[in-house]
């Protein structure tokens, strides 16, 4: 395999959300995959990203403690902000 056709771990992290719902192409998810053959940092990555997710997805908004959802929504609409 040629050096470019290499992913690095940038893109790795860029593409993992479309690798998780399975919307790359495939020769992009070898790409990906070859990747994770030798990098112990994105395999942790990867499966960092798989908790979140499953955590996450366990959540309603009526089960975060309303002081909690100020504190989230505080943090995003300054993020937000500083992002401009």
């Amino acid at each position: 395999m040629r050096a470019a056709d290499h992913l690095s771990c940038a893109e790795l992290v860029e593409l993992v959300t479309d690798y998780l719902d399975g919307a790359l192409p495939p020769a992009e998810r070898v790409r990906f995959e070859e990747h994770l053959v030798y990098c112990p940092g994105c395999i942790y990555h990867l499966d960092q990203m798989r908790r979140t997710i499953a955590l996450t997805g366990r959540l309603t908004e009526e089960s975060i403690p309303a002081p909690v959802a100020g504190q989230l929504l505080g943090a995003f609409r300054d993020w937000k902000r500083s992002a401009r």
